[in-house]
C-alpha cells in the first residue's frame, strides 16, 4: 500500500488481498488458540483491531520526531500501552471473558500483525491512513478468527455464539474443540483463499492479453 490509497483500497488489502493471516501467514498463534468459541474470537478480534488501529495512528503521528535507531522500542511501548487498556477494560467490565481469554490478551503485544503494520505502513504514511490500515488489518484478522470459530463451535458444541442451533440429535465432534482442529481448518481456509486469489489473477492476466 502506498501514500494516497483510498479507504476502499486499504480495506480491500487488509481484508482480502493482503490479509495478515491468510496471505502473510502471521498472527496465527492466537487464531488457533481462541477460536473454539465465536464470542471469544470476536472479543479477541475487537481487542486486536483497537490496538492495531490506535498504535498505527500513534506511531504515524510521532514518526517524524522518533529517532530511527530507537523506533522499534518506541513502537513496543505504544503497543503495550494500548494492550494494557484492553486488558484493564476486560478485567473491569467483562471479567469472565478476561478469564476465558487468559494470557492471550496480554500476548496481543507479541502479535506480528501490529508491529508489522507499524513498520510497513505507519512509519511512512499519515495518521488517518495508518489508522484505517491498522483497522483493516485487524478486521481481516477478526474475520478469519470468526470463520474458524464458526466451524469449530458449530461442530464441537452444536451452537453459535453459545446459542444451541443443532439440537440434541447432534453428536458433538470433540476434536473440533481441540487445538489440532484449528490447524486443519486454518489450512483449508488458506488453501481455498489461495485458489480463489490465483484464479482472480489469471482472469486479470487474460483480460490484459485479450485487450
Amino acid at each position: 500500500m502506498m501514500k494516497g490509497d483510498s479507504p476502499k483500497k486499504i480495506f480491500m488489502m487488509g481484508i482480502w488481498k493482503d490479509n495478515p493471516v491468510l496471505v502473510q501467514i502471521i498472527g496465527i498463534c492466537s487464531a488457533l488458540a481462541v477460536t473454539n468459541l465465536m464470542l471469544n474470537s470476536l472479543i479477541m478480534g475487537v481487542g486486536l483491531m483497537f490496538v492495531t488501529a490506535f498504535s498505527s495512528f500513534t506511531v504515524s503521528l510521532i514518526r517524524t520526531f522518533t529517532p530511527k535507531h530507537i523506533r522499534m522500542m518506541v513502537q513496543v511501548l505504544i503497543i503495550a500501552a494500548y494492550v494494557i487498556i484492553v486488558d484493564i477494560f476486560l478485567q473491569a467490565y467483562m471479567p469472565e471473558m478476561s478469564k476465558a481469554l487468559g494470557p492471550y490478551v496480554g500476548l496481543i503485544i507479541t502479535n506480528c500483525i501490529i508491529m508489522g503494520r507499524a513498520e510497513a505502513y505507519a512509519q511512512k504514511n499519515p495518521p488517518i491512513a495508518s489508522f484505517l490500515d491498522g483497522l483493516a488489518s485487524g478486521l481481516g484478522y477478526t474475520i478469519v478468527l470468526l470463520i474458524i470459530a464458526f466451524i469449530r463451535e458449530l461442530m464441537g458444541f452444536g451452537s453459535i455464539f453459545g446459542i444451541p442451533v443443532l439440537g440434541e440429535w447432534w453428536t458433538p465432534w470433540t476434536i473440533m474443540i481441540m487445538p489440532p482442529a484449528a490447524f486443519f481448518i486454518l489450512a483449508v481456509v488458506i488453501w481455498v483463499t489461495k485458489n480463489i486469489q490465483d484464479k482472480e489473477k489469471d482472469e486479470k492476466k487474460g483480460e490484459v492479453v485479450s485487450s
